[in-house]
């Protein structure tokens, strides 16, 4: 095992950042939390007459200002007047010019929605009759490119200092009080708030264009910091900068007066002030997250944000205590058991808060069992759940470490370097050598490890014997103190090498470092896996939009429209195929098919094709092939349905010369 913590340290700084940047590139652009349930005109349908204005149905309520919304001719050219205006629940509406000419027109949207995320889109829809239309909508999904990389790095970083923050201090105040004097500890508590802090304010500059129009160049724009300023999360992030200046001083405190304090009694009078005063601030710190993202919409509001703080509480306890023990058994000489023991009780009641209220979380993002395996929110949740299982086994082991380390006596390696500790600098030879044998005696652990140590000791104090009677000779001058300070050092880095060798040679502290160390690195992508999943569509949201666009969809024109996610395989394979049956009846009906990208963007395709298929009857395949009108938009006319029944609507999608995938879907027709 290695005898220093640099490896270590850089192999999971490594981790992070390979871990985080996998994520990030694989989930940008960000999904939304809003989605778009109905449109008047409805998407793809075709009018007579020239409305008067668009209206567009969300999910859940959006932020929307003037230019939110733009309706674009088949010239490309803007025929809205920018006005936007909320009509009813959830329902926006803009303005159109009049004398409209006939064509396909293209509507595109930018707004945010209720839990602070970007939501974008796009759809068209014709007067008259479908023409093309010179209309080419961007790719990159508001909350993309690298502003939604910047943003998103900042929010991982966030969730990392907020761990560090609370639970490096509450290790300190609850398991290991004479960890407050540890320069490692504190520097440790210290890097978290000011990861928080440094990514708070990097979230306010950045907020305005990740919403926004996605620019670099916007983030210093100061016009839109004060639009940030106005909104829900952009007092969430103003609030965290005032409680990280409360827990500024709460630092202070704790590794500056409380560490001098000798008096018991002030000192727990100190430790009861400490612990009330840190439990508002970290209370408030996570409440910043709860009233701005998920637990702040949808169901039961009420109990989601409180529950929300304690899941992140208990997070910060377990995985920031975590992350301050890794530190303490590598960089402190020594830490008592009885502390590690004290860890290990918190640590399991933090998982059994995290275990209760992330069923309740599970339970209200998701709404049924099938959004597991069919909704990305699902997915990576069940990824999490794995993560948290294989965190919690690694945490048994180190239980069981922490038992043998509390029941066994003293190692030889620990009595070693409380001798040494107590030693005086200019001991004999003769008396370190009697010292060895009498702690060798009562040492119950005898490993070749320790022999080793025996050797090394004595060499060790050898030396600094030989520098001290080297010392001693030489004759007063004016180069002795610089030669006396030369001498010190070396006794000094002498003196802390063996030490660490004493403490490193151990096996139930190594042990238990191993096993911490392994917790730590999954820790990590776990955190990774979190954010990502905070940013990701809820499984409830994405059913409940799709059942609403269909429901819409039929009650308002009798049509069928069906949504089939797709993927070739290849390179930007992924879309949705969405295929609306008009009337959806027995006899001649016509049939658009819109491929979508991901983000909701149009997807433009080589080709489509469709088949319909009704096993009941052994009818089928009955193969369409549509014609392509505009980007991402096939369209067929008197497609034939012979008898009502449950049929198997098929679609062919081929995105490039070799990547082709046919997904299906039963639907029913007449």
């Amino acid at each position: 095992m290695s005898q220093t913590i640099a490896p270590r340290v850089r192999t999971l700084l490594l981790l992070l950042l390979a871990v985080t940047g996998a994520l990030l590139a694989g989930s940008a652009p960000v999904s939304a939390h809003a989605a778009l349930t109905a449109s008047d005109p409805q998407q793809g349908s075709v009018v007579k007459e020239a409305p008067a204005q668009v209206s567009l149905t969300f999910s859940e309520g959006v932020a929307m200002s003037d230019g939110s919304v733009r309706v674009l001719d088949p010239k490309g050219k803007r025929v809205d007047t920018g006005k936007t205006s909320e009509q009813g629940t959830n329902t926006y509406s803009v303005k159109l010019h009049s004398g409209l000419p006939d064509g396909t027109f293209t509507v595109t949207y930018q707004v945010v929605s209720a839990d602070s995320h970007p939501v974008s889109g796009a759809f068209t829809f014709s007067i008259g009759a479908p023409s093309t239309t010179s209309v080419s909508v961007s790719d990159q999904e508001a909350g993309g490119g690298v502003v939604g990389g910047l943003y998103g790095f900042a929010r991982y970083l966030s969730y990392a200092g907020f761990i560090l923050l609370v639970g490096g201090a509450a290790f300190v105040l609850a398991c290991w009080q004479r960890g407050t004097g540890e320069r490692s500890v504190q520097r440790l508590v210290v890097s978290g708030w000011l990861a928080l802090t440094g990514a708070t304010l990097a979230m306010l500059l950045l907020r305005g264009s990740y919403t926004g129009s996605g620019k670099v160049g916007d983030i210093f724009d100061l016009t839109l910091l004060s639009d940030v300023l106005q909104t829900k999360t952009g007092a969430a992030l103003v609030s965290r900068l005032l409680l990280l200046a409360a827990g500024a001083l709460f630092i202070a405190v704790l590794f500056g007066a409380y560490e001098k304090r000798e008096d018991d009694e002030e000192k727990g009078d100190l430790t009861f002030g400490l612990a009330i005063g840190g439990f508002v601030v970290a209370a408030g710190l996570a409440a910043t997250w709860a009233m701005a993202e998920h637990a702040s919409t949808g169901i039961q509001t009420g109990i989601s944000m409180p529950v929300d703080v304690l899941h992140l509480l208990a997070v910060a306890v377990w995985l920031g205590g975590l992350s301050t023990l890794l530190v303490a058994l590598y960089r402190a000489p020594s830490i008592e058991p009885a502390a590690v023991r004290r860890f290990s009780r918190i640590a399991f009641g933090s998982v059994a808060v995290l275990a209760a209220t992330g069923i309740y979380q599970s339970w209200r993002q998701l709404g049924s069992w099938s959004a597991f395996t069919g909704t990305s929110y699902g997915q990576l949740l069940l990824v999490k759940i794995g993560l948290v299982v294989v965190l919690v086994g690694i945490a048994w082991i180190s239980r069981r470490w922490t038992a043998r380390l509390s029941q066994a006596p003293a190692t030889k390696a620990v009595k070693a370097a409380k001798t040494s500790a107590a030693t005086p600098v200019k001991a004999t030879a003769k008396t370190s050598a009697k010292t060895s044998a009498a702690t060798s005696e009562k040492a119950s652990v005898k490993t070749s490890a320790a022999t080793s140590e025996k050797s090394k000791e004595s060499e060790d104090e050898e030396r600094e014997t030989e520098d001290e009677k080297e010392s001693t000779a030489t004759p007063a001058g004016g180069g002795d103190g610089k030669r006396a300070t030369q001498l010190a050092r070396q006794r000094a880095a002498v003196a802390t090498a063996r030490d660490k060798r004493l403490r490193d040679a151990d096996p139930l502290r190594s042990g238990l470092r191993r096993s911490v160390l392994a917790e730590a690195g999954v820790a990590v992508v776990l955190l990774a896996v979190t954010t990502v999943l905070t940013s990701t569509e809820p499984g409830r949201t994405v059913e409940e939009a799709e059942a609403a666009t269909a429901a819409s969809s039929q009650e308002a024109t009798g049509a069928l429209a069906v949504d089939i996610p797709f993927d070739t395989g290849g390179k930007d394979g992924k879309g949705l195929a969405r295929v609306e049956i008009d009337p959806a009846r027995v006899g001649g009906n016509d049939m658009h098919v819109y491929v979508q990208r991901p983000n909701g963007k149009a997807f433009d395709i080589p080709e489509v094709k469709v088949s319909f298929t009704l096993k009941a009857k052994d009818i089928g395949p009955l193969p369409v092939v549509p014609d392509r009108i505009a980007t991402g938009h096939w369209t067929a006319s008197g497609v034939q349905i012979p008898m009502a029944g449950n049929w198997a609507i098929a679609v062919t999608v081929r995105t490039s010369d070799i990547d082709q995938v046919t997904v299906d879907k039963n639907a029913q027709i007449g």
